[in-house]
């Protein structure tokens, strides 16, 4: 039998809560109680004489689950409460606590199940893993794979993306440069040649492993994938660090040694204040607060999530990034339409910013690399009106943007998106100590 703990109220008489007690104890061996509050039909000191095992009180709720779940390490906690005692959001916050230390959570229709990881790897192993798509955490990724490489460090990047090939794919990005035109004849071939694997190839210039997966559950579990059997691959490489990249709020089914979550400013304090925010937090070593600029996030509204995160999360750094696009070749001169997965306000500072720093005109900047009807109609009102396509390599950027420009005879160069923090030494000071904590647990596992 499962060992269980049930989380139980003083609105249900106490015989009744004994009644069920005695049910559940045919399915599971239930080894204690939480008291969760109410008054009306017990008094509030809740014990063991009253229901026949031990109970767990605390100064709250969340504070006893934790308790009941450090005493008696049970499987699965059981909620046999209800309303008005316990909310919905009060429940997800219990549900979140419960998983965040591998305990099921289940009341009458409804269960939780922890997501568990299918590989534990012989290489330590770092988790990016985001609040959900589009929040800049392949950017971050790249940017940490870069910073990595730089210090010296031989490491291989595994991506699961929503268009990852069937098989898990292996490219040596620090030996093979891909050109566009190596993607676009990826393209011609039916492969996703946007996927993240290539883009952390391209940008980066390290070893990938390109994975596929199908559905993503509140808690970061997908219902198919190939991402155990690409973890075996990168396992076997001998390299000193793997970077497991998530994709959306899905979190890759492989055992990590260190997590860094990347939050959108943009998504608001429910993201992390809210359902399962409060447990991917719980996961992180370490939080990025993406695109913390106006007119994405206010400066009261950016102060309020990180509030919102230190108040789940007070122990670990949280470091707010911007984004600007950087081109992977000369654009000096140039007239260039730029393709970007960012939001229509954004627009005027990238295009300002790439004419500054870069010396291209920007004569229109599409946000429409996601929507592949308004981004051909972008790229046929521009018709003549510039030398080359500029394009992150994201969504429909090869498939349909680079294919459409080549076809009337126009170049295109790709484009990064490089994080960068009011406080780059706070930057630095979180990406190692990520790095740190991922040596130190995997040393930790090894012995």
């Amino acid at each position: 039998m499962m060992r269980a703990i049930a989380l139980i109220d003083g609105e249900h008489y106490p015989p009744v809560v004994r009644f069920a007690l005695e049910q559940l104890s045919a399915e599971y061996e239930v080894l204690g109680a939480v008291f969760v509050g109410g008054t009306e039909k017990v008094d509030a000191a809740a014990s063991e004489a009253v229901y026949g095992l031990p109970v767990v009180t605390g100064a709250d709720r969340a504070r006893a689950l934790v308790e009941a779940i450090d005493r008696f390490a049970p499987e699965v906690a059981v909620d046999l409460s209800d309303e008005p005692v316990l909310s919905a959001p009060d429940r997800m916050e219990l549900a979140g606590i419960a998983l965040g230390h591998g305990v099921q959570y289940r009341g009458a229709d409804f269960a939780f199940t922890p997501p568990a990881p299918q590989l534990v790897t012989q290489t330590t192993a770092i988790s990016i893993i985001g609040t959900g798509k589009r929040v800049g955490k392949t950017a971050v990724s790249a940017h940490f794979a870069r910073y990595l490489k730089a210090k010296g460090r031989d490491i291989v990047v595994l991506a699961m993306g929503r268009g990852g090939p069937d098989e898990p794919e292996l490219i040596h990005g620090e030996q093979v440069a891909l050109t566009t035109e190596d993607l676009c004849a990826l393209a011609r071939r039916g492969v996703h040649a946007s996927s993240d694997n290539y883009e952390d190839a391209v940008m980066s210039r390290v070893t990938t492993v390109g994975c596929r997966r199908c559905g993503g559950g509140l808690a970061g579990e997908t219902f198919f994938s190939n991402v155990a059997e690409g973890a075996r691959l990168a396992d076997s490489l001998g390299k000193e660090i793997i970077v497991l990249e998530g994709s959306g709020s899905a979190i890759p089914p492989v055992a990590a040694d260190a997590t860094l979550l990347v939050v959108s400013a943009a998504q608001g304090v429910s993201y992390v204040r809210d359902f399962f925010g409060p447990y991917r937090l719980r996961l992180a070593d370490a939080v990025i607060v993406a695109g913390a600029e106006e007119p994405m996030v206010s400066a009261s509204g950016l102060s309020e999530l990180t509030s919102a995160i230190r108040a789940v999360r007070d122990d670990v750094p949280v470091v707010p990034v911007t984004f600007r696009p950087r081109p992977l070749a000369d654009v000096a001169g140039a007239r260039v339409l730029f393709a970007t997965t960012a939001p229509s306000h954004l627009l005027p500072l990238l295009s300002e910013h790439l004419e500054s720093e870069f010396g291209c005109e920007v004569v229109m900047a599409s946000p429409h690399l996601s929507d592949r009807v308004r981004l051909r109609e972008d790229i046929a009102a521009c018709a003549g009106k510039y030398d080359l396509l500029l394009t992150e390599l994201k969504a429909a950027a090869i498939d349909v943007a680079a294919a459409a420009v080549a076809d009337a005879g126009v170049p295109t160069v790709l484009c990064d998106n490089e994080p960068a923090s009011p406080d780059p030494a706070a930057l630095v000071a979180a990406m190692d100590r990520v790095v740190r904590l991922s040596t130190e647990r995997h040393d930790a596992r090894s012995r």
